[in-house]
């Protein structure tokens, strides 16, 4: 199966993805919970520190488990596709915990449609590509 799954570089790689971003998920849901819980902080506060941490984390994961990637040369455009996504995610939480959800619980309801969305930022930072879509000539299509 995993053979099979190789053939076809993009599903490959978004598998890894998904496998990576559960690490990539956990460390970023803890430092949150860990700030919004044993920090006393704010949903919003927690939300922005976790992210930042978890653009550094994420990085070196994505870029060397999921995308081959070297080097640091990447990293600033990454940090502005995380920026975005930070943004998306701030919105999300407001509007969720508008409806009487609690911060934690929140979170971790948008956490699947974030990482979904997170695929498709990140691909195109990383590969030059979105995914799913032919090569561009000189890219990287492995």
């Amino acid at each position: 199966m995993i053979l099979a799954l190789k053939s076809r570089p993009d599903l490959w790689r978004f598998i890894k993805f998904l496998l990576v971003g559960v690490l990539n998920t956990g460390f970023g849901f803890a430092i949150y919970a860990i700030l919004l819980k044993l920090g006393g902080l704010g949903p919003q506060l927690s939300l922005v520190l976790s992210y930042v941490a978890g653009v550094i984390w994420n990085y070196f994961t994505h870029a060397r488990l999921v995308f081959d990637a070297k080097g640091y040369g990447r990293l600033p455009g990454y940090a502005m596709a995380y920026s975005v996504l930070y943004g998306l995610n701030a919105l999300a939480l407001a509007k969720v915990t508008s409806f009487g959800w609690p911060p934690l619980a929140a979170q971790a309801f948008l956490v699947l449609p974030m990482a979904f969305l997170a695929f498709m930022v990140i691909s195109p930072v990383l590969t030059g590509r979105l995914p799913f879509s032919p090569a561009l000539k000189g890219g990287r299509d492995d």
